[in-house]
């Protein structure tokens, strides 16, 4: 890191906490028109995103924790940069060019999220930081979890004066490798800690989604979203179609339920508007652009009341959820899948953006 970087990380950069002896830094950022963000190292992670409602009045919509110890000590992902790949890989195998590579494996005989010490366990250097926006970066060795490859990372977090969150996820590699980094916020419109999101009303650009099984790996198959609870194709509450949902995941979690699913997005290539989100109460609403060909809609129905979230407030099942843009999951594994390699000379670029906007006043 050069003098320069250094003396704006020592300005900017408040100490959050410390994990296995390394000081967890903490930046905030903020647009001047209402929208304020915190981010600490640890996994180049989002903690707090402050948005207005209706009537001006601000409130985080991001689950989390108010200590190092509590994200350390959790699988939520609350708000983490995830990779190499992010999703499942049933038995953290695959193939590359007629080679097997065998990855860690941290949910049960399947590989999730990078694996046990994926981008989401880093300690990432902040490289740059201004009043709205932060760049963090970190290094993936060469075998790390399984991959092939020493890749250079990179996480940039920007707010607009248009009320956007702009965040972008760049790799290379300096061999043939697979990548597929995450965000992993959980939202909640109506604010952290709540009560459950079931009321918010959703519209998802996607006439497809990937089945899972009952480890929640996907089966290859892609199937038609109408008339079934999968179709949000027009706008619809989370929760009216959700007990019409399967029961998946029983094998890993003592409970279970709600969306976990992979939609394959409408059009593209590019960066295209894919999601957009109202919750009626606080009159908020979020519109999401991604150049990722699926979403990972996930519900948080693993989610329970025995977690504690930020400034005392209980989370439940059901208390957030998240939008994951990606590759299909378990792409390395079926061809028909858009694909997740990477090659050396090569520059992977993974970005979102989530607008933010409100009914008129009452």
């Amino acid at each position: 890191m050069n003098t320069t970087a250094r003396k704006q990380e020592a300005d900017a950069a408040e100490v959050f906490g410390i994990y296995e002896g390394q000081e967890i830094l903490a930046v905030t950022i903020a647009n001047g028109n209402g929208l304020r963000a915190k981010l600490i190292t640890f996994g180049a992670r989002l903690t707090e995103l402050y948005v207005p409602d209706r009537n001006g009045d601000v409130a985080d919509v991001v689950l989390g924790f108010d200590t190092i110890d509590e994200y350390a000590a959790t699988d939520t992902y609350f708000g983490a940069t995830c990779g190499r790949y992010g999703n499942r890989i049933e038995g953290g195998r695959f193939v590359l060019d007629g080679v097997e590579h065998h990855l860690n494996v941290n949910e049960g005989a399947n590989h999730l999220h990078g694996g046990v010490q994926g981008f989401d366990r880093k300690v990432w250097d902040i490289e740059t930081v201004t009043a709205d926006s932060v760049v963090f970066r970190t290094t993936s060795e060469d075998g790390e979890m399984g991959f092939p490859g020493k890749s250079n990372l990179r996480a940039t977090y920007t707010l607009t004066a248009d009320n956007t969150l702009r965040i972008v996820m760049e790799a290379d590699t300096t061999k043939t490798t697979l990548m597929n980094m995450v965000h992993h916020s959980y939202f909640n419109l109506a604010g952290q800690g709540s009560g459950d999101v079931l009321r918010h009303d959703v519209r998802i650009s996607s006439r497809f989604y990937t089945p899972v099984d009952d480890e929640l790996l996907a089966t290859g198959e892609i199937l038609s979203v109408r008339g079934t609870p999968f179709d949000f194709t027009e706008f619809k509450a989370i929760g009216a179609d959700i007990d019409r949902l399967p029961s998946v995941g029983a094998t890993i979690f003592e409970a279970g339920g709600g969306y976990d699913h992979n939609w394959c997005l409408d059009g593209g290539p590019g960066l295209r508007r894919c999601i957009d989100v109202h919750e009626p109460v606080s009159g908020r609403r979020m519109t999401m652009h991604t150049m990722e060909p699926g979403v990972q809609f996930y519900t948080a129905g693993y989610l329970s009341d025995k977690v504690m979230g930020k400034k005392g407030k209980r989370l439940c099942k059901y208390g957030g959820f998240t939008l994951e843009t990606q590759k299909y999951p378990g792409s390395p594994n079926f061809s028909h899948f858009p694909s997740c390699r990477l090659d050396p000379g090569e520059t992977y670029r993974h970005e979102m953006v989530f607008s933010f906007g409100t009914d008129a006043a009452s």
